[in-house]
């Protein structure tokens, strides 16, 4: 076995930006580790879908294989933390979770229940100044089981074939059926259309957990959500609303900043962002406490969060890097050469009206405010909501 002082050189070379992790098959054997070999360890990575796990394949998936000899192993994750926990507590005979691309009010209801692994933060490599990670990651990105890797926006956009006069430029034109009269598809959870409820009345962003935290604010919230439920389609896969759009069958739609741009930078999609309300939240990578791998788990987030790898990610998908070193590197596109830059959520011009989801609120009250807005859209099942 290496000593600690080996082991910190090997960690500080495995991740060193820009060649790190090439060096493990070099640096490994002369400290005592085990190089990669055939019976390297398979990480399995639960991570959401379409073009955001292409990117996560082609910027830190293949390369980190490639240098490592692991092997990574993707399972399908669309969020919450009920498959994770039954995977804990060994309920059926599916193989758990190595790895979970968690958000960050995932992660924290998820470590306090001791369904993650504290990690030691401690050992995240510095930036390519040397600047250390506890000050180059951005505010709040390290937490006790979790390192953030970007900041996404959850973002309401819309066809802009529907309105080619007067066009949706603010969150309450969500909610505007006579202006902008036509279907919307709306994610089949309580995050972001409660917010966009109360925005829709004027409720500054500043207020807004202090009201839904009260049973007039949610009521407030439900009775605006009333108002369109007829017209709503629910989605759940991530990837739905950039097909209902793309396809004409919904106008507006919430979803993923970095998919409504794939769609527009791949296909040519007529899809338009409306970045007023946007809801930013930090997503993490986390360990599961059932996992088998921690050791190669944690070598991978190491990597993962480097700087390269994340400015790397950006040029693929415009999430905002966790990092302020990676922040900074972002250019253009990997295939398209558009300037990432101005599609970031992070951007100072899309972010203006910006609302930062409150983690802790949604940590606190994870399974009392799912269970309302359940509660809700069963009763507004008698008068025809789809779910996606």
């Amino acid at each position: 076995m290496a000593s600690a002082e080996g082991r910190a050189a090997w960690y500080r070379a495995c991740c060193r930006p820009g060649w790190g992790l090439m060096l493990v098959v070099l640096v490994a054997p002369a400290l005592g580790l085990a190089a990669p070999d055939n019976a390297a360890p398979v990480l399995r990575i639960g991570t959401w879908g379409g073009a955001y796990a292409r990117a996560q394949r082609e910027a830190l998936f293949k390369p980190f294989s490639r240098a490592t000899g692991i092997e990574i192993a993707v399972r399908r994750y669309d969020g919450g933390l009920a498959e994770l926990r039954r995977q804990v507590a060994g309920d059926g005979d599916e193989v758990p979770w190595d790895l979970v691309d968690m958000t960050m009010s995932d992660t924290l209801t998820a470590c306090r229940e001791g369904l993650l692994q504290p990690l030691p933060h401690e050992q995240l490599p510095p930036s390519p100044d040397g600047v250390p990670a506890a000050r180059d990651f951005i505010a709040d990105a390290l937490t006790r089981c979790g390192v953030a890797h970007t900041a996404y926006a959850t973002v309401i956009a819309y066809d802009r074939r529907a309105f080619p006069g007067i066009r949706p430029t603010r969150v309450a034109d969500l909610f505007d059926l006579e202006r902008f009269p036509g279907q919307r598809a709306l994610q089949r959870a309580p995050f972001g259309n409660l917010e966009w409820a109360l925005r829709s009345y004027g409720v500054p962003a500043a207020d807004l957990y202090n009201l839904l935290s009260t049973r007039r604010g949610l009521g407030l919230a439900l009775e605006r959500l009333d108002e369109i439920a007829s017209e709503v389609r629910w989605w759940r896969d991530g990837g739905r609303p950039v097909e209902l759009l793309a396809a004409g069958q919904v106008v507006m739609a919430s979803g993923y900043n970095g998919r409504f741009f794939d769609a527009v930078a791949e296909r040519d999609a007529p899809i338009e962002i409306l970045w007023d309300g946007q809801i930013q939240e930090l997503e993490n990578w986390t360990i599961s406490a059932a996992s088998a791998q921690s050791s190669a788990a944690w070598d991978f987030v190491r990597y993962a969060t480097s700087t390269d790898a994340l400015a790397r990610f950006a040029r693929y998908l415009p999430y905002g890097p966790a990092r302020r070193s990676a922040s900074a590197r972002v250019s253009d596109h990997i295939d398209r050469g558009l300037d990432m830059q101005p599609h970031l959520p992070t951007h100072p011009r899309n972010a203006r009206t910006r609302i930062i989801k409150d983690v802790e609120w949604y940590a606190r009250t994870h399974d009392r405010i799912r269970a309302i807005f359940t509660q809700w859209l069963e009763r507004r099942g008698a008068i025809g909501t789809s779910h996606e």
